[in-house]
């Protein structure tokens, strides 16, 4: 089983930044970790990811904007997000995925960005 972790969510006015957290514990192996959001009324969508070797992808909607980063020996992967606007406004998960189609997720994290 594999347990996901996130904090770092919060308020904060258009053009701020936060950076949000998310610790893996379990011994189940993973090779793509990433953060997904859900605004109200809205279905969930993919942020950013980071596989095992490092590389990233994002959403349109975020690149330039947002980075995804981890810390392998904290198990540990951030997204730092610049520049928020108020369509970034959502709950955040966490997920990660196994080589063999597990995927976990976290239990969410609220961020608000006000106008």
């Amino acid at each position: 089983q594999v347990q996901l972790v996130e904090s770092g969510g919060g308020l904060v006015q258009a053009g701020g930044s936060l950076r949000l957290s998310c610790a893996r514990s379990g011994s189940v192996f993973v090779n793509r970790m990433g953060w997904y959001r859900q605004a109200p009324a809205k279905q969930r969508e993919l942020v950013a990811t980071i596989t095992g070797s490092g590389s990233t992808d994002y959403a349109d909607s975020v690149k330039g904007r947002f980075t995804i980063f981890r810390d392998n020996a904290k198990n540990t992967i951030y997204l730092q997000m610049n520049s928020l606007k108020p369509e970034d406004t959502a709950v955040y998960y966490c997920n990660c995925q196994s080589p063999f189609g597990q995927v976990y997720w976290g239990q969410g994290t609220q961020v608000t960005v006000s106008s």
